[in-house]
């Protein structure tokens, strides 16, 4: 969206017929992304969102000017965003997704692995799917500090020490 906003859920579509939303929560802390409102839309909407009961992959919320069951529906797939500057600054080790997106991924010897297509987690632990020039398909590297010891924002480079075999 923009580089001052990050990605902090989305719409899961209607809970209910008085235009509730289901809600999930990208957040570490899922009932946070309630107190780093307004939220935005990629279309330039903006919503103050109010946080229900936790229900079955997020929460059943309420957002400003969503009045009907219709208008809830219409917003499935929407992805809210936060002003970076409301959200919780991160210690060392962490980082926003949306910043590794783009950068440069070398190995311990400086040869480049690929860029950051995406930052995706499945369950058990952040994935970087990587693209490589002149290459078909992507390359998941594990997102741990065994694998991926430095993270150079100011540089915009990733080190990485991959298992043997895994990116070829």
């Amino acid at each position: 969206m923009t580089e001052t906003r990050i990605c902090v859920g989305a719409i899961a579509g209607a809970y209910g017929v008085r235009g509730e939303v289901r809600l999930k929560s990208f957040c570490a802390e899922p009932r946070a992304i309630a107190e780093y409102g307004p939220l935005w839309s990629e279309d330039g909407r903006q919503f103050t969102v109010t946080l229900g009961a936790q229900v079955a992959q997020g929460f059943a919320a309420r957002l400003s000017g969503v009045a009907g069951k219709e208008e809830a529906d219409a917003l499935r797939g929407v992805r809210l965003f936060a002003e970076r500057a409301h959200l919780p600054g991160l210690p060392d080790d962490e980082f926003y997704h949306t910043d590794l997106i783009g950068l440069e991924v070398f190995d311990t010897g400086g040869q480049s692995l690929g860029r950051v297509k995406a930052v995706l987690n499945h369950g058990a632990s952040d994935l970087l799917e990587l693209v490589r020039p002149a290459r078909t398909g992507s390359v998941l590297l594990p997102f741990t500090q065994t694998i991926v010891p430095t993270v150079d924002l100011s540089a915009g480079r990733i080190i990485a020490d991959p298992p043997e075999g895994l990116i070829e």
